[in-house]
């Protein structure tokens, strides 16, 4: 294979890995979803997706992983948890959690990106709350006190339901993924940008 031929071949790579995760990120919404004190937003599984998609295919392609699913869901499909689909889950109190799956997916992956060749478990632990858990709260909170009329402080109370469960997924989040960048270093997001970097030099 020529060099120009690898060139052409490493974005079907990362297009495979951006379908593998939006697949993922389905799938954990087939055990359905769980309402709380009165919450309007449930709480699901998909979440936990949103944070191994970030900490193993890094910033953009987590992202795009996300995007890729919200489009089908937009399209009617019933991916998200409850099998529900369709335009109108965007309009719904959990349209701002929603949302906020694409920055948080790439901020997890921006935070495991600057943790190096071989992050830590704190580290990626810490990744997967700040971005999986503290950026989509914080497109979430707003939207739900606008759609559903709650005071924001209102909102915000009642999104802390969601953090013990979230602080159980970043762990479980952290620890696959350790387990897995040991078995294959490419799904280190940092090596994965050092690779992609020397292929462009050559």
């Amino acid at each position: 294979m020529s060099k120009e031929d690898k060139r052409r071949s490493f974005p079907t790579g990362d297009l495979a890995r951006v379908a593998v995760f939006a697949a993922v990120i389905a799938v954990l919404g087939l055990p359905g979803a769980l309402n709380v004190f009165g919450n309007a937003v449930p709480i699901t599984l998909q979440t936990l997706g949103i944070m191994l998609a970030g900490a193993v295919l890094g910033t953009w392609r987590a992202a795009l992983a996300v995007v890729v699913l919200l489009v089908l869901v937009a399209a009617g499909l019933p991916l998200l948890s409850g099998g529900r689909g369709g335009l109108a889950v965007f309009a719904a109190p959990s349209t701002g959690f929603l949302l906020g799956w694409i920055p948080g997916a790439a901020v997890t992956g921006w935070l495991v990106e600057r943790a190096g060749r071989n992050p830590s478990l704190g580290r990626l632990v810490l990744a997967c709350l700040a971005g999986g858990a503290g950026v989509v709260y914080l497109f979430g909170i707003p939207v739900q006190a606008l759609v559903t009329g709650v005071p924001l402080g209102t909102a915000a109370w009642l999104t802390l339901a969601f953090v013990p469960g979230d602080l159980i997924k970043a762990v479980v989040a952290a620890i696959v993924v350790r387990g897995t960048q040991r078995a294959y270093p490419d799904a280190v997001p940092a090596v994965h940008l050092e690779r992609v970097r020397s292929a462009k030099e050559r």
